[in-house]
């Protein structure tokens, strides 16, 4: 019998000589190159010294797909070949991202399974589900550890940097707990709050009480941290939020010598690491620019990279290693305007803060995690021709589908651009048009305009999140401990086993 299979299986082999006719082909030939590359991995099994955590808020897989054009694209690219920083990264996984009580996050709660190792409820700041919303009393004794506060209680350095307001929910669950995200300062809490003695973010960010608290805190945010008298030193027609009459910026350069703050582009390039081994940089009074935006600050702002990079100056002096979160916290806000253009942005510059990083850093001592917290209702639609502009019209892959300038029309007989969202202030519908014929004729040179608002279908009058699966991308030691389809607060889990935080406290 296996005489007779042998037989069989020469009478259908193909010559010894035989190749593939296509192996000739780029295509081909790059896809055996990315096959050698991908055997040669190795897998970092060691423990690690150092793990940075970025964070692009409401960076999901269709973002990533139409960044990485758009990146292309800024480089006279067609775009499509290109790869991000951190799409190089040997190891990736897919995360879930829904909350004990919600289908579509937030990304208060999201985060929160990301630090804490625990999913929980929208709108929570790392407590456990069993907090609830908007309550101080019931939520005390609900807190659940953080990363950076176990990196702290065994000696690592720590830090969070993030383009959105140092308290905006995604930096806050790095180093505060709170029944409810929108107690970024004491004016935000509710009087039963006041009552049962919470403390507002802001104030958990200046007292933080383990190990000797954060050593780098950068971002937006300034109000929360000012008195209501005070005014702002870039904007003389604001003042600060705080009706308590704390100055927090004062009682951190109280602290010691050592505590630095900073507001403006000229004090942060000042910043000397090896004396600056803490620092607090408050560079808006809210959000930070977008990233389209920040050359024209008035005060100057330093971008994502410069401030991951200032961090991890400060932060590797520490000898025992660091525990470092970095938000792009611009990318969600842009989508939530519906304005794709500063979303994508917004992503480059993630991009080149974790090139940086990876520059900066030794793969075999420093694990980096990219993902996000959540997603959004943009789609990439049509079928534009390779290397159409991915913020343009949709041009026609085919001719019959085409008007007369190239682009791909659809059933109203008008042109549509690539990006759209599903819902959000770009709907045709806020103005209540009888017919869907109405839709407004597109030009390119308005879609390609950067404050341009993309179409959506449902009006409301800011863009919804998502809730589909998001990206883990990791490279490091323990990396390759990502892969699958994962709960979100796994990501936890591979930081802490990469860092030993749990074992190390015992």
């Amino acid at each position: 019998m296996r005489c007779l299979f042998m037989a069989a299986a020469a009478a259908f082999a193909l010559p010894a000589q035989a190749q593939p006719t296509q192996s000739s082909d780029q295509w081909y030939v790059d896809a055996q190159a990315a096959l050698a590359a991908r055997k040669a991995v190795k897998l970092h099994k060691k423990p690690a010294k150092n793990v940075i955590l970025f964070l692009g808020d409401g960076f999901d897989p269709t973002t990533a797909a139409a960044a990485r054009i758009f990146d292309g694209q800024t480089r006279g690219e067609e775009g499509e070949e290109n790869l991000l920083a951190f799409e190089r990264f040997p190891h990736i996984a897919m995360s879930k991202t829904y909350t004990t009580n919600a289908q579509t996050p937030d990304s208060a709660g999201t985060m929160s399974a990301i630090v804490t190792g625990v999913k929980t409820k929208s709108g929570i700041i790392s407590l456990t589900a069993a907090a609830l919303f908007g309550e101080c009393k019931p939520s005390l004794g609900a807190n659940a550890t953080t990363l950076a506060e176990l990196a702290e209680a065994v000696g690592l350095a720590t830090g969070v940097v993030t383009t959105a307001r140092l308290t905006h929910a995604t930096p806050a669950a790095v180093y505060a707990h709170s029944p409810d995200r929108n107690w970024e300062s004491d004016a935000n809490l509710s009087e039963e709050a006041q009552a049962s003695g919470c403390k507002d973010i802001a104030r958990q960010l200046i007292e933080f009480p383990v190990g000797d608290g954060l050593e780098v805190a950068m971002g937006g945010g300034r109000s929360g941290f000012l008195p209501a008298e005070t005014v702002d030193p870039e904007y003389p027609d604001q003042k600060g939020r705080r009706r308590d009459g704390r100055n927090l910026i004062d009682e951190w350069t109280k602290k010691s010598p050592a505590h630095i703050y900073v507001w403006n582009r000229a004090a942060f390039a000042a910043l000397d690491p090896a004396k600056s081994p803490r620092v607090l940089g408050l560079f808006e009074p809210s959000h930070m620019q977008f990233e389209l935006d920040r050359a024209a600050d008035a005060g100057g702002e330093p971008s994502l990279a410069q401030m991951t990079q200032k961090a991890i100056e400060i932060l590797s002096a520490d000898k025992d290693g660091y525990f470092l979160m970095v938000e792009a916290g611009r990318i969600d806000h842009a989508h939530h305007d519906g304005n794709a253009a500063r979303a994508l942005k917004d992503v480059q510059a993630l991009s080149e803060a974790v090139a940086l990083a990876r520059s900066q850093t030794r793969e075999k001592d420093t694990l980096i995690v990219v993902t996000a917290d959540h997603g959004h209702t943009m789609a990439f639609q049509g079928y534009p021709k390779k290397g159409n502009n991915i913020l343009g019209l949709a041009t026609a892959t085919f001719e019959d589908t085409a008007d007369r300038h190239g682009f791909s029309i659809a059933g109203d007989g008008k042109p549509y651009t690539t990006l759209v969202y599903a819902n959000g202030p770009g709907s045709i519908f806020h103005a209540a048009p009888k017919s869907w014929t109405k839709r407004p004729t597109l030009r390119s040179e308005e879609v390609l305009d950067p404050a341009y608002r993309q179409q959506a279908l449902i009006p409301s009058a800011y863009e919804t999140h998502g809730g589909q699966d998001v990206l883990i991308y990791a490279s490091g030691p323990r990396a390759y401990l990502f892969g699958g389809v994962v709960e979100q607060n796994y990501i936890y889990h591979v930081i802490d086993d990469a860092l030993r935080l749990k074992s190390r406290s015992k």
